[in-house]
């Protein structure tokens, strides 16, 4: 065979292979970007069941960001942690599947055609020795690492993920957290949801729940949503809270969803105080500052109290200011979130415009585009009383061909003010309203 037939058929096999570098994924660098710090806050404690398909998806991030060193060190920790969680008495097993694609991948991108065969010649060695049980299907530990993967990247892919999920929990049903991670991943998608998940979806995170006891997340996403359908288990979330805070910090902790809980009883000084609480006890832990932010942002934005105290905005703003530079790549909504707390304070208008302005002035991304354009609606009607101008934000935000709360949100708006007929725009936003196409 030639040098260019060797060449032509390595590149099929690699196009062939189930791995991270062959689905598709948003190689956006703002979206890696923010998506690194979702992985890096996730956290790499003991027993995570999901470090290895953590350590896959950064190597392929770090490699997409143009790091292959880093790349490769996160595909190599990734095989290791694999070869602890799934204690088989083996090293190798279905698992690697994927992390096998991704290291032939990196090969091939770095020249090492020989490696890169190598690796190819694992994965073949485990398609044959690990058969998928579904014959047609892929393995189920591939549908499981894909779907988890397709969560983290978009909402579009959320119903995608869900699919793979549940052809994984069918094929394998002993993977307990495979059935965690779908009932999440189906109640993240009704994030906004006044209402919460309809009985079915409930009753499944109810079963999930018991099988995955110790999964405190799992645990607080589900008070949740008993907290939306107006149960009282205010009790019960105190108690929660208490056992999330003895353990290590990480997104998957469940903290933010038990302050979420706190916000739904409408106990946000409670959740206040956790969060202080919390960053007492790991003053250095970034992810408790964001958490932290979050909660003074429902307390002076979305609460129905008076006026908040200076202090609470001065230390709101001390957060925001600290968030922001922890996470200088993924701090866009941060930054609108600070812009409406300066517009709360005694003098902060100016600052609030001028924060406003600045992003105005970026180079955004469609999505980004809606949600600036809301907020700042919002904010020229709520703070500015600039009522005419308001509206011109909401219908930029609503003609953004881009299926989001945001979008929605304006669209709401508009059609309010259309209804009330006071705004002498009422007859522009029935024919803007009449005219606008669904995305």
């Amino acid at each position: 065979m030639s040098a260019a037939q060797s060449e032509t058929t390595l590149k099929a096999k690699l196009k062939a292979l189930e791995c991270h570098f062959n689905w598709d994924l948003d190689t956006n660098r703002s979206k890696l970007l923010r998506l690194r710090d979702v992985l890096v806050d996730i956290g790499t404690e003991e027993g995570n069941s999901w470090l290895g398909h953590i350590y896959n998806l950064q190597g392929y991030i770090h490699y997409q960001l143009g790091s292959t060193d880093d790349a490769r060190s996160f595909f190599s920790r990734a095989a290791e942690a694999f070869r602890q969680t799934r204690k088989t008495g083996s090293d190798e097993g279905p698992w690697l599947m994927v992390n096998y694609g991704n290291q032939a991948w990196l090969h091939y991108h770095q020249g090492e055609e020989a490696e890169s065969q190598d690796c190819l010649s694992k994965v073949d060695a485990l398609m044959n020795e690990y058969p998928s049980p579904s014959q047609d299907e892929l393995h189920p530990e591939i549908y499981a690492e894909k779907a988890w993967t397709l969560m983290k990247f978009s909402k579009d892919k959320k119903l995608l993920a869900a699919d793979y999920f549940q052809r994984a929990i069918r094929m394998q049903p002993d993977m307990v957290e495979w059935q965690t991670s779908h009932v999440v991943g189906l109640a993240n998608a009704f994030k906004h949801s006044d209402t919460g998940l309809g009985a079915d979806v409930l009753e499944k995170m109810r079963k999930a729940k018991e099988q995955d006891p110790e999964n405190l997340y799992l645990a607080a996403c589900y008070l949740m949503q008993l907290a939306k359908k107006g149960e009282e288990t205010e009790d019960e979330a105190r108690e929660l809270a208490r056992k999330i805070l003895r353990n290590p910090v990480s997104s998957y902790s469940g903290f933010k969803a038990i302050l979420r809980v706190y916000r739904t009883y409408g106990s946000i000084d409670e959740a206040i105080e956790l969060a202080e609480e919390a960053l007492e006890n790991h003053p250095d832990a970034r992810y408790l500052k964001r958490c932290a932010a979050l909660c003074y942002k429902w307390k002076i934005i979305f609460s129905r109290d008076s006026r908040p105290k200076q202090s609470m905005i001065d230390r709101a703003v001390s957060l925001y200011k600290e968030v922001i530079s922890l996470y200088p790549h993924s701090s866009f909504v941060k930054r609108i979130d600070l812009a409406n707390i300066y517009a709360k304070s005694n003098h902060g208008l100016a600052k609030a415009e001028q924060m406003y302005q600045e992003l105005l002035e970026r180079k955004l991304e469609p999505a980004e585009q809606q949600v600036l354009y809301n907020n700042y609606a919002k904010y020229l009607n709520f703070e500015r009383q600039e009522r005419n101008k308001s509206v011109e934000y909401h219908m930029k935000a609503a003609e953004i061909p881009v299926q989001s709360f945001f979008r929605e949100n304006s669209i709401t708006a508009l059609e309010k003010i259309k209804n009330r007929r006071k705004n002498r725009m009422w007859r522009e936003i029935e024919v803007f309203l009449a005219n606008l196409e669904e995305p």
